[in-house]
């Protein structure tokens, strides 16, 4: 297994933790509760950061810009809303 497969499933994992903490954070009974969740997801967040950008300077996770124009059309399509 090369290093950009070994960072692609950290990130994978990252992303999935974050998810996890996310709803813990949000459906936590109590203040003491959504507090552990709330810390673990940023520290997560960080992780998950980390992670892209490394990947980011290597080449191994490009991201494209979006088309004004498509930018436009999905602004307009829910301003109605």
């Amino acid at each position: 297994m090369d290093d950009k497969i070994i960072m692609e499933n950290l990130l994978n994992t990252a992303k999935g933790v974050c998810d996890l903490y996310m709803h813990g954070t949000i459906e936590s009974p109590t203040m003491n509760v959504h507090q552990a969740f709330d810390t673990a997801l940023n520290d997560s967040l960080c992780i998950q950061d980390s992670l892209y950008k490394k990947m980011s300077a290597k080449g191994w996770y490009t991201t494209e810009q979006a088309e004004q124009q498509k930018i436009s059309k999905v602004k307009n399509q829910f301003a109605g809303m």
